[in-house]
């Protein structure tokens, strides 16, 4: 443990972040080139868990902080998250405005931007879910865990094709953050039981990893129950890899990329359409594969050196809450013993 911080947690955060900067670089690189290289598979075996784990360690913590007042609830759930999903999505629509301004008209864009209040823009669905997860479960925390772990389950399972980005989403990864919020202490002995038996926890992760290849490989892992069992053994697996990883320093800066998920999730956009580009324009590389491995180090990498130079400045916003934008304040600050906001990270 670090500053009050899980490393295990962290490392799963980490984890999960690179591999969902992957999904999006190698993506994005097929559609650009219309072919698929060496890490198309990974991101294909990945599919099953990377969204999962995210949702389930985001349940985690939650149990400490639900029984807060509304008013403090709310600005550390709700408004936290929505601050940072309203500035970059409106960033990322500056950015893919006059290409759809030439394409749509100017009308056009000024619609779609509105739509964005309720319909998530581009990779922000993330953010844009969590909050309301947070305001779900703080409404249903009476209601017994035998109902509402079914009823998360029975959402899932459905698949229900929704026009909405938010209800299909809502549906499909409701009962992960819920799984996390309900097992914390669970998932917690699951961690300490890898770390005190490593070699036990290998042997696992490999039958895991054969299994969860297996349904990839064969085209089932979105069927209905089986996307649901991939989805809760894979965030297992994704806890006990970084379990294991957290037993030694060797892999602290994934440990870091943790720290920092939110910020790598809301400014790789960026970065990764930069790097894509320059890569395609320019011929230098060829391989499919190591473009999109190139185009994910730029889409990790790109957001970190965004916030580093961020910090401290007037441009420390994009990363950090300022206190105006503050419902309730986080800690007493030196003035009359009064609580003082404080710039809050994105994290």
């Amino acid at each position: 443990m670090h500053d009050g911080r899980v490393d295990w947690v962290d490392y799963a955060k980490g984890f999960c972040i690179c591999f969902v900067v992957m999904m999006h670089s190698t993506l994005g690189v097929g559609v650009a080139t219309g072919e698929t290289g060496w890490l198309h598979p990974v991101v294909a075996f990945a599919l099953p868990f990377r969204m999962p784990d995210f949702f389930m360690i985001s349940g985690l913590f939650l149990g400490l902080v639900i029984g807060r007042d509304w008013r403090t609830y709310l600005d550390r759930k709700v408004v936290h998250f929505g601050y940072f999903y309203l500035l970059w999505m409106t960033i990322q629509f500056a950015f893919k405005a006059p290409g759809l301004a030439h394409e749509l008209g100017t009308a056009e864009i000024a619609r779609l931007y509105m739509l964005s209040l309720i319909e998530p823009f581009g990779t922000l669905w993330f953010i844009y879910l969590l909050p309301i997860f947070f305001v779900v479960i703080k409404l249903t925390k009476r209601v017994p865990v035998w109902i509402m772990w079914p009823l998360a389950a029975a959402l899932e399972i459905a698949h229900v094709d929704f026009t909405s980005t938010v209800l299909g989403e809502f549906c499909a990864r409701f009962i992960y953050i819920y799984t996390g919020y309900v097992l914390a202490p669970q998932i917690f002995r699951l961690a300490a039981a890898v770390q005190s038996r490593p070699a036990v926890g290998i042997a696992g992760l490999v039958i895991w990893g054969l299994i969860n290849g297996a349904f990839v490989y064969a085209g089932y892992e979105r069927l209905p129950f089986i996307s649901l069992a991939l989805g809760l053994l894979g965030a297992g697996a994704v806890i006990s890899v970084s379990a294991l990883l957290s037993l030694s320093d060797l892999f602290k800066p994934l440990r870091y990329l943790g720290r920092n998920s939110i910020v790598i999730y809301l400014a790789f956009f960026l970065p990764m359409a930069l790097s894509r580009a320059v890569l395609l324009r320019t011929g230098i590389v060829h391989d499919i594969g190591t473009i999109s491995a190139i185009v994910t180090i730029c889409g990790i990498i790109g957001p970190l050196l965004m916030y580093w130079a961020a910090r401290g400045s007037v441009a420390a916003f994009l990363f950090e809450r300022p206190a105006r934008f503050w419902l309730a304040p986080k800690k007493a600050g030196k003035s009359g013993g009064k609580p003082v906001p404080a710039l809050q990270p994105a994290e």
